[in-house]
Parts: C-alpha cells; structure tokens; sequence
C-alpha cells in the first residue's frame, strides 16, 4: 500500500530511512550500510578471497606469457641458449607454485621477488626485461589494490 506511515513504526514516510523515533546509532548504522564506525567497508563478500584470487590470476597470466615467450624470442631475437630456457621454465614453475600458495603470508613476498628475478633474467636476453618490468608494474597495482582492499 501506499498509504501514510504508521504511528509507532520505525521508518519514516514511505518505509525509508530512519523514523522519529530512531537513535543516533540507528542512523549512522544505515548511512554506512551496517557496517562499525571507521571501519572501511569494501563491498565484498569476503575481501581475503577477492585478494588472494588477483594475486593468484596474475602469477597466473604471467606463468603462461613466459611460456608462450619462449618460442618467438627464438625465432625473433635471435640467441636463446639452453640455460635461458630452462630460467624461464623455472620462472614459469615459481608463478604457478606461487598461485597455489597465495593464502600464505609470505606468498606476496615471493611474488615481488620473482619479479625482480624475472628481470634480473634480463641479462639473458632483452625481452626478458621487457617482460619483467611489465609484470612488475601489474604486481605493483595488484600489491596497492590488495593494500586499499584490506586496510
């Protein structure tokens, strides 16, 4: 019905926002969509997962660009040694592993030094640096949202 708000009721005209007779901390219960007094609310059903899931999609992506790089540095940079190849495997390996244990602490850490030694790979070939600087900023922004998200 849209009729006039019951006396007594604790609502306000057309059942919105707080009546007469709510408090003060019903108010601001309702502006900051129930949640504590300063604490940041992310809108996510559990930030923790959301988190975990964006490190894990980009140790993730990276696993597999380095192993589709392998083959066009061959045929377009020239040089790729034996022992370049098995530093990108390696590497490759390293993100998958550091995908699955993305619930650890320590895992945020791994991620940012497997990007310096992604880059470090660079003194094998050029496009390696390349690669690792580029991954290195997506880690950066996946570092800072997880920072934003959880603080």
């Amino acid at each position: 019905m849209t009729g006039p708000a019951q006396e007594g009721s604790d609502t306000g005209p057309a059942g919105r926002g707080p009546g007469p007779q709510a408090g003060p901390e019903q108010a601001v219960a309702e502006q900051t969509g129930g949640a504590q007094p300063g604490r940041r609310r992310s809108g996510l059903r559990n930030p923790e997962k959301a988190v975990r899931g964006l490190g894990a999609g980009t140790l993730a992506l990276e696993a597999v660009v380095l192993l589709l790089a392998i083959q066009p540095i061959r045929v377009v940079g020239g040089e790729l040694g034996g022992g370049a190849v098995v530093a990108i495997v390696t590497l490759a390996v390293a993100c998958v592993v550091l995908a699955g244990q993305m619930r650890r602490s320590w895992a945020w850490h791994g991620g940012t030094v497997l990007q310096g030694l992604l880059m470090l790979a660079g003194l094998l070939h050029w496009s390696l640096l390349v690669l690792g600087i580029i991954f290195a900023l997506v880690w950066a922004y996946a570092l800072h949202v997880r920072r934003v998200i959880l603080s």
